[in-house]
């Protein structure tokens, strides 16, 4: 059952299906990784959550957050089973790619393809949600201890590696039936105008805060595309109001 019709349960719905469960899997920023801290309120997971039940609050929508700062699609494979389907989602958000930049892209497309083929043979939805970029320059309140690894991820976003992970983790998701979210594609729009570093709270690949809106925003008209009338959240999205 999707979750764009699991939101409008009754009682007799609620009783026979369970409430809606919804597994985040990824890295740092799905982990809700900021500056030296986590914050799960602010993280993008906390804000579909709340505008979900903005909705309707009936159904229950209840995430769980498994991801790893630090971690890859490919160290992410064994811990799927476990940590991620044992919980028989109605969603698996899938969202890797700011790590395994670092790898090659054959192993980063063959763990994204093992991890899309038995999320899909669980029964449950499963959007790929692209990340956002990497730093474009070093600046200079950038911690010190980072500095050797900003000016190697700014070489890998203007260089195009980072496109070239997206572009082909993209394909791949359309080609296994996976539906994808493109935050990605809009941060590159953005970064025409914008200095995407600034948007970095830790000047590499760390959303601030308020960029969470974009990704929850995203994921939520992603949810209920292609219905009749799409549900309008009654919490107020800053997405396009510029942060």
């Amino acid at each position: 059952m999707h979750i764009k019709d699991k939101i409008y349960m009754d009682r007799a719905g609620l009783e026979e299906h369970g409430p809606i469960t919804i597994v985040a899997f990824g890295d740092s920023v799905t982990h809700g990784s900021l500056l030296g801290e986590n914050n799960y309120e602010t993280v993008y997971w906390n804000r579909l959550r709340q505008k979900l039940n903005a909705v309707r609050d009936y159904v229950p929508v209840n995430v769980i957050n498994a991801a790893i700062g630090g971690t890859t699609a490919a160290k992410s494979v064994s811990r799927l089973e476990k940590q991620v389907l044992k919980h028989e989602p109605d969603l698996i958000i899938v969202c890797f790619g700011l790590n395994d930049v670092n790898g090659s892209l054959e192993s980063y497309l063959g763990a994204l393809a093992e991890i899309f083929d038995r999320s899909l043979a669980s029964g449950a939805d499963v959007i790929f949600m692209t990340p956002n970029m990497l730093n474009t320059s070093v600046a200079e309140d950038t911690e010190q201890r980072w500095w050797e690894y900003a000016h190697k991820t700014a070489e890998m976003q203007n260089g195009g590696r980072m496109d070239l992970y997206m572009e082909s983790a993209v394909k791949l998701a359309k080609e296994k039936g996976v539906t994808v979210c493109d935050c990605y594609a809009v941060w590159k729009e953005r970064s025409k105008t914008e200095d995407i570093t600034k948007l970095l709270i830790n000047r590499i690949n760390h959303p601030i805060p308020e960029m969470h809106e974009l990704f929850a925003d995203m994921l939520f008209e992603t949810i209920f595309e292609g219905t009749d009338q799409k549900p309008v959240s009654t919490l107020e999205s800053t997405m396009y109001k510029g942060v």
